[in-house]
């Protein structure tokens, strides 16, 4: 497994690689866990070569956020990713993608008005703009991003389609613990209560997607539903609850066709986010 610093070296290495065979790319902010290596596993199944670039990204965290806190432990990163038969790490530092003149950001609209688009503004400009450059680097055939951040794949699978980039985007299933909890690499930051009062996330997701399969079209009684439950976990302080269309990610009044019902909710410091896709 070879690890790349500069983005020089990884655009000649990934123009010789595309040459041998189709390219496969996951990006990660890094503090890998299992969802991420299922990642790994579903590009490694469609490519003849992957890689996995490994950069936590300024530009998406807002004043509020834990950018300098968040997890970093790239000699562990790079132990997993070498269990899975990953080809190259791209591993830049943050002057190496912005240098001080940096001043070029990609936007898309619609999609992000909603959700942790309005909990955290600003940050899918990052999410966009360090992924094109990522695309543009990497020149993958294929990227491979996970459900759990369900937005952030929707806004991925728009940009690319508008802004015509030659890459395939695969979602992989949200990989959970065995309780029900999405890993996530913020999971690190719960105590020990505020872990075993999280699994009333996706509790709460699964009572909404059995209110709907039995027939519930109210979008607000659902979301009622969800919060009563959550709330029973003291330590749970919500962002959001929210039931949008999966074509716009705009919040519905009524429910029909395919929806995404969608949560934000803090434990402590950390902020976790689920979701499902349900057919009304």
């Amino acid at each position: 497994m070879k690890v790349v610093r500069t983005i020089g070296e990884m655009q000649r290495l990934t123009t010789r690689l595309r040459q041998e065979g189709s390219l496969g790319f996951v990006p990660t902010m890094g503090a890998l866990h299992e969802g991420h290596l299922e990642l790994v596993r579903a590009a490694k199944r469609r490519c003849d070569r992957v890689v996995v670039s490994v950069f936590v990204n300024p530009i998406q965290f807002g004043p509020k956020d834990d950018y300098h806190a968040y997890p970093r432990d790239f000699k562990r990163d790079r132990l997993l990713l070498a269990r899975v038969a990953t080809d190259v790490v791209f591993y830049p530092d943050v002057r190496e993608m912005y240098p001080d003149d940096y001043a070029t950001y990609v936007e898309v609209e619609g999609l992000t008005k909603y959700l942790c688009g309005r909990s955290r503004p600003g940050h899918f400009r990052g999410v966009t703009t360090v992924v094109t450059k990522l695309f543009n680097i990497v020149k993958p055939d294929v990227a491979v991003f996970g459900q759990k951040d369900a937005q952030q794949a929707f806004v991925i699978k728009r940009m690319v389609r508008d802004l015509n980039f030659p890459v395939d985007i695969v979602i992989v299933p949200t990989v959970r613990e065995p309780d029900g909890l999405a890993m996530s690499s913020r999971n690190v930051y719960l105590t020990q209560e505020e872990r075993r009062q999280a699994t009333v996330l996706y509790q709460s997701l699964r009572e909404g997607e059995a209110m709907i399969k039995s027939g519930e079209r109210d979008a607000r009684r659902v979301k009622q539903a969800l919060r009563r439950l959550i709330r029973t976990a003291p330590l749970a302080q919500i962002d959001y609850v929210e039931i949008v269309d999966t074509s716009r990610l705009h919040p519905v009044k009524t429910i029909k066709g395919e929806v995404l019902i969608a949560l934000a909710v803090y434990f402590g410091r950390a902020r976790l986010i689920d979701n499902l896709i349900v057919r009304g």
